[in-house]
């Protein structure tokens, strides 16, 4: 039989404008420009702030929901205007504006500081791309019309390091179903070979081997280029595990000559297509969150000044409420206009209330960091470095561990040291033998100082540095070590060694 009965519960459940502050504390400070001009874009009723000669004009406090004790809802505070900036507005005129699908935007040349004043125009460096690169090469082949078609699918389908990852056997299909040309395998690998002539040499190999091959066809022909052709050819494997003994042994080589060998083989490009990736070379510029300044031995923070962008309320649609109110005639219509402009109000001062916590969140957070690693901020010596987690940060802010990693997620802070992550000043801790805790960060930079100074000829293995860092009185296990050295993006020790 079916029961059916009440239950009461109580469940915690995040209102928007947290989870929009949620998403706004993980947004490093190179994309938070971005995600406010997306805002402005969808919100007219939220605009910069560019000046501000009256300071009684933008007294507008934002009061969050948190703190309010509302579980969610939408804010219902009217929006006071003096008198003299109501009578400006007439509510008809933005409907007629909304009937001709204008939206409330100004694209003139006034509106964006051009008017009658020459046009200042913006340098744009122009780059060649690198299919680009290869396309204008293709004009200098003979081909006919369907060949060319061929071609041009060919270098279409290469990645950007230049390798044709795509099979043959695919490209013949693509091009039957999307360019409408009947073609086989044979073709479209003779058109391959052809391709595979045009520079950067390498271009268009279906695998390292073939594409450091392709590259020493290029050389001008000699004995040690030949000897290098013949260890990329026939003892690829032995060649990158750097069993360099085996390979010498089967070449017949003296020391000298098989060191030159070697040489030429490891000036090659393994990606013949990179020189030619620019937007990620510019993508991998640091844009710190945070700065720290070193004033007399006390270390001061100060916030990234495009984390903190001065937004406010748009005037014209605060006023657009105002003329509403005094308005006698109030139809349909105007009421599903006033309504619109409402939620976009809202919406605003919700996004700048959010903006404003996120940087109250990522200020006081990041100076419970500051204060718990203040010798390694005083000194730059990374040994200074505490173990440290999130649980800490989260002790200290008495945020929850949550929001911590957020902060801590993508931010850097530059000092005058270098520019770290903040994840980097979290570590576990690691107890020494006379019962110290140590970070594992200290552990790592030890590491790196002593595989940085040992004999290249002769590296280091895990078990060795094991035993240096026992001496040191660092109790830790060989597997441990090894763990740490992957880490940090060190390979094992025969990788390590050089002729």
């Amino acid at each position: 039989m079916l029961r059916q009965s009440n239950q009461l519960r109580l469940l915690q459940k995040l209102s928007p404008q947290q989870i929009q502050l949620m998403k706004l504390l993980q947004i490093p400070t190179a994309n938070l420009e971005e995600r406010i001009k997306e805002e402005l874009e969808e919100n007219p009723a939220l605009e910069f702030e560019l000046e501000n000669n009256n300071p009684e004009q933008d007294n507008y406090e934002l009061e969050s929901n948190s703190k309010d004790g509302d579980d969610g809802d939408s804010p219902t505070e009217e929006v006071e205007l003096s008198d003299d900036t109501a009578e400006k507005v007439d509510l008809d005129d933005f409907l007629r504006r909304e009937d001709d699908d204008s939206s409330g935007y100004d694209y003139s040349d006034d509106y964006y500081g051009g008017g009658d004043n020459e046009r200042v125009a913006t340098p744009a460096r122009v780059e060649t791309s690198f299919h680009e690169h290869l396309l204008d090469q293709l004009g200098m082949l003979e081909l006919d019309d369907r060949s060319h078609k061929i071609a041009e699918q060919i270098i279409g389908s290469l990645d950007e390091d230049g390798y044709l990852r795509r099979e043959i056997t695919s490209i013949v299909d693509d091009l039957a179903f999307g360019q409408s040309v009947d073609t086989t395998v044979e073709e479209v690998s003779s058109i391959v070979q052809k391709i595979q002539q045009f520079d950067p040499p390498g271009i268009c190999a279906v695998t390292l081997q073939e594409c450091l091959l392709l590259q020493l066809q290029r050389l001008p022909e000699s004995k040690p280029v030949k000897d290098a052709a013949a260890v990329i050819d026939k003892y690829f494997n032995e060649f990158i595990k750097k069993h360099y003994d085996k390979i010498q042994r089967h070449l017949e080589i003296p020391d000298d000559a098989f060191r030159n060998v070697i040489n030429i083989i490891i000036h090659l490009s393994p990606k013949p297509g990179g020189a030619f990736s620019v937007t990620n070379k510019a993508e991998s510029y640091i844009i710190p969150d945070f700065f720290i300044f070193n004033n007399n031995g006390n270390p001061e923070i100060s916030l990234n000044s495009k984390n903190a962008p001065e937004l406010r309320i748009s005037e014209g649609y605060r006023d657009m409420i105002k003329a509403y109110d005094r308005s006698e005639k109030k139809n349909k219509q105007q009421k599903e206009a006033v309504l619109f402009i409402k939620q976009k109000l809202d919406s605003a001062k919700w996004f700048i209330d959010a903006i404003k916590q996120r940087q109250h969140t990522l200020l006081h957070t990041m100076q419970a960091i500051l204060e718990f690693q203040r010798d390694f901020f005083v000194t730059g010596d990374e040994t200074e470095l505490k173990p440290m987690i999130l649980k800490d940060i989260a002790a200290l802010t008495g945020l929850d561990v949550s929001t911590v990693s957020r902060v801590a997620n993508s931010k850097f802070v530059q000092t005058e040291y270098g520019t770290y992550k903040l994840k980097y000043f979290f570590s576990e801790a690691l107890q020494m033998e006379s019962g110290e805790e140590v970070s594992t960060r200290e552990v790592k930079t030890i590491l790196s100082e002593f595989i940085a100074a040992e004999n290249k000829r002769k590296p280091l293995s895990d078990d060795v540095l094991t035993d240096m860092l026992l001496e040191k009185g660092y109790n830790i296990a060989r597997r441990t070590v090894a763990k740490y050295r992957e880490q940090l993006n060190i390979p094992v020790a025969r990788l390590r060694k050089e002729l």
